[in-house]
């Protein structure tokens, strides 16, 4: 987890790089970005026939590999077709690795501590985003290169390269975890993991409205997220004049505020209730944060701190509600739509940021270039609080799932809803 997670965000560091060295538009670092989540669509609605078929230890082997090899070619190509050709390998890899590792936990941890190795794999992944975020700290020397004149400059290729190396882990750590399976299952017995969820397309029409408001908040607020984070320490290098180091640290805010604070809203909401409110709450947040950063109001610790609040809360509450709306048979099909959905517009977004960056002229020389697409998430960030407010009061009226409630209510199924968490 922790390598797929690096290789996936070691675009950002270099975006200014790519573009000054390698004359790559924004919209060409949009796609980077884009083409992983369309693999990640894909991926999502062939579902885990794979796995299903050769086993979790085989399946981390096969994806983990394909994981490696997607950061390998993009490290050793600086063709943009290629290298974009390589972020969907990764994300064909990616996709169902992350499936297949959630799978073993299943069977490793079903009855014992299951919540904890599931934390434990969280924080593991988030640690992979930080380290590509601060690379440039740690790491300084794959940032730079001789020049034809001698001198030394900024390199694209040595944090790619990097970044390779460090992706060996997924087929390395995937291969001794397929041989301590095999060796496990021929010793002792293993806990049967869940079923794999599946996209059953005839659902889709028997889900409740407050089922498709979450779905249109999980949307628009992860497209205001991450497509901002993939152009993130570009940006903090033009627009505000860091040095890519501050940048990479400022950029790490979310990951490392989600690994933190995350699991605390989580317990303090099942403590509460109110799961509407504060979705409502994070939203509200979130609305104003690029407006500030464009126009500079404030420090921008003020926006980013905002940002972080807002990226820990509404997953911690957004991701378990859907538990008490979509009926226990019916729930992993409404996580595997939500999923897919979300991947969408993600998709969409990187592409489209990148676009309107070039459109206005994104760069040192023209940091005000960078407004309209601040402007563009502000306006995701007034939907998503249009949701949640759509949703709270859907769910204070007669028709509500229980959402409010400290304890879990029973659903339109006649089961007890169960409190589930599979946010990134």
């Amino acid at each position: 987890m922790f390598g797929n997670y690096y290789v996936y965000d070691a675009i950002a560091p270099i975006a200014d790089v790519l573009k000054k060295s390698l004359s790559f538009t924004d919209q060409d670092i949009g796609s980077l970005y884009s083409m992983y989540s369309i693999a990640a669509v894909i991926v999502l609605i062939i579902g885990g026939v794979i796995i299903d078929r050769i086993g979790t230890g085989k399946a981390t082997v096969l994806f983990g590999a394909i994981c490696t090899a997607a950061g390998i070619v993009n490290a050793l190509s600086s063709d943009v077709t290629v290298m974009i050709g390589a972020r969907f390998m990764l994300g064909v890899g990616a996709e169902p690795l992350i499936v297949a590792i959630t799978t073993a936990l299943a069977k490793w941890f079903k009855g014992k501590e299951l919540s904890f190795a599931f934390g434990v794999n969280l924080t593991i992944s988030r640690m992979g985003q930080i380290a590509a975020d601060w690379s440039p700290t740690w790491a300084p020397f794959a940032y730079r290169r001789e020049g034809k004149d001698g001198k030394l400059t900024d390199s694209w290729q040595g944090p790619l390269v990097l970044a390779a190396v460090i992706g060996v882990l997924c087929v390395v750590t995937s291969v001794i975890y397929a041989a301590m399976e095999s060796y496990a299952s021929r010793n002792y017995d293993l806990g049967a993991a869940e079923e794999t969820e599946k996209l059953v397309w005839k659902d889709l029409f028997r889900f409740d409205r407050s089922f498709w408001l979450v779905v249109m908040l999980c949307v628009t607020f992860y497209s205001a997220i991450f497509p901002f984070r993939s152009f993130a320490i570009k940006y903090f290098i033009e627009a505000w004049e860091m040095t890519r180091k501050a940048a990479g640290g400022v950029n790490s805010v979310l990951p490392l505020a989600g690994m933190v604070a995350t699991p605390l809203f989580g317990l303090l909401v099942d403590k509460l209730g109110k799961r509407s409110l504060f979705m409502v709450l994070g939203a509200f947040l979130l609305m104003p944060v690029y407006v500030m950063m464009a126009y500079k109001v404030a420090p921008l610790s003020v926006p980013i701190g905002m940002m972080g609040v807002a990226f820990s809360l509404i997953p911690a509450v957004m991701w378990p509600s859907v538990a008490y709306i979509v009926e226990q048979k019916r729930l992993g099909t409404g996580y595997s739509v939500m999923t897919l959905v979300q991947q969408l517009g993600v998709a969409g977004m990187n592409w489209g940021i990148g676009f309107t960056n070039d459109v206005f002229g994104a760069s040192k020389k023209k940091p005000a270039g960078y407004i309209p697409g601040l402007w563009i998430f502000s306006t995701l960030g007034f939907f998503a609080l249009l949701f949640a407010c759509l949703l709270r009061v859907r769910e204070t009226g007669p028709k509500a799932h229980g959402l409010e409630t400290i304890t879990t209510k029973t659903n339109a199924g006649g089961e007890p809803a169960k409190d589930g968490d599979t946010s990134e």
